[in-house]
């Protein structure tokens, strides 16, 4: 089967948290890889931010980071704008829809304020071309071309029917998430927010779970024994791939159960065991650590009830597994791809010890005076790899896995901001 085109196709980024500035292309499967320290978790946190502040409010994904202070990078930086960052994000939508989404966040009198934001989509036509819309807002204007209605400075809408029911502006909120009842905004809304970031903690999926209504996984695994339940019921042949690739990893588990436990509920592991005729049953207590993040990485990669994530990213996949189970891994990002945007943080040597790791896969992140620097990896490296000299692993672990050259320069996130 052939991949699913990659939903973020380039990201820009300027001062947030390490990253002091950041211009990257996506496929459908990405490794960040780079040593411990070097930014990869911020590079993926600045992607998170965008569905976060979508979602739950500029102000919430603030705080949840420890306040304004925390995200933006601590620098002399540009003039003017060293108090501000700025996310860009190109999107590529399975129904034909294309564009971009940015924003750019700085304080204005001590206040958190939207200095910018736009939103460009492209449409598709019945004569093959393509139409606009563009939303830029802040400073500037939020217009629909098509519909001629748009936001001034002053906060004042004029144009057609739809000037009464647009809704209240303030630039203090990400104004996109005000329009998520007008096409094509609900789209990118959408896509944006349906971005799935995960970081599995073992004990939250090992203790009692509350049933949880959601058909996703939750970024922690806290409603997993749930997940499985939906996939169970609605998706059996995901839930047996899911099954298959755990054996390769755990030998002789042979399934993965929801189990009710009083106004709980909990995952039974069935494995077979040596001379047994049935296989006995083990409680999340009872396995380890490794198992239950195995578990959780499959149901996150392979989730597909009702609608796929539009993007999966997972935090160092390895932890807690033997190196002989990291194989089966690379196959599931592989078969994960063909559904959903997988993007993967390591700084794992045997992770990247497979042949199927492609170098256009791979993203190097180092750290350079203190800055966060994600780029393609340069050329010597992709030619090793191509000639199959070392893998990509050897190379990381012989710190020999570099972002080209240029990969640092500033990226002219201001350019998408038309005041």
């Amino acid at each position: 089967m052939t991949a699913t085109p990659p939903f973020l196709t380039h990201v820009l980024i300027r001062n947030y948290r390490s990253v002091a500035a950041c211009d990257v292309k996506l496929r459908s499967l990405a490794f960040l890889v780079g040593p411990n320290g070097s930014g990869k978790s911020n590079f993926l946190d600045a992607i998170r931010f965008v569905a976060d502040a979508l979602d739950s409010g500029l102000d919430h994904a603030l705080r949840d980071r420890g306040g304004i202070g925390e995200v933006r990078r601590r620098s002399r930086g540009e003039r003017g704008r060293r108090n501000q960052f700025a996310i860009l994000l190109a999107l590529k939508m399975p129904n034909g829809l294309s564009g971009h989404y940015s924003f750019e966040i700085g304080t204005r009198q001590g206040r958190i304020s939207v200095i910018g934001e736009e939103c460009s989509v492209m449409e598709p036509t019945d004569s093959g071309r393509t139409s606009q819309v563009k939303t830029p807002s802040g400073h500037g204007t939020f217009r629909m071309v098509n519909e001629s209605w748009f936001r001034t400075r002053d906060a004042k809408l004029s144009g057609t029917s739809l000037e009464a029911s647009m809704p209240a502006v303030a630039h203090d909120r990400l104004y996109l998430s005000s329009l998520n009842g007008i096409e094509p905004f609900r789209t990118v809304y959408d896509a944006l927010t349906h971005m799935r970031f995960y970081s599995l903690n073992p004990e939250a999926i090992r203790k009692p779970q509350s049933p949880d209504p959601g058909t996703l996984l939750r970024r922690d695994g806290d409603n997993l024994a749930s997940v499985i339940a939906n996939l169970r019921r609605n998706s059996p042949d995901t839930m047996e791939r899911i099954t298959q690739y755990l054996s390769h990893i755990v030998p002789g588990v042979q399934s993965a159960e929801r189990k009710a436990l009083g106004p709980y509920e909990t995952i039974e592991f069935h494995q077979k065991v040596e001379g047994r005729e049935h296989p006995w049953k083990f409680p999340t207590t009872s396995m380890s650590d490794g198992t239950l993040r195995a578990l959780g990485i499959l149901v996150a990669l392979l989730q597909d009830y009702a609608t796929p994530p539009s993007l999966v990213a997972i935090e160092e996949p390895e932890l807690g597994l033997h190196p002989a189970a990291l194989a089966a891994l690379i196959d599931a990002f592989q078969d994960a791809k063909e559904q959903t945007q997988v993007l993967v943080t390591t700084h794992s040597t045997d992770l990247l010890h497979s042949e199927e790791v492609r170098a256009d896969e791979l993203l190097a992140v180092s750290a350079e005076s203190g800055a966060t620097v994600v780029g393609p990896i340069d050329e010597g490296s992709r030619k090793t790899l191509a000639d199959r000299l070392f893998t990509a692993g050897e190379l990381l672990g012989a710190n020999d896995l570099e972002p080209t050259d240029g990969s640092a320069r500033m990226p002219n996130i201001r350019k998408f901001f038309h005041h």
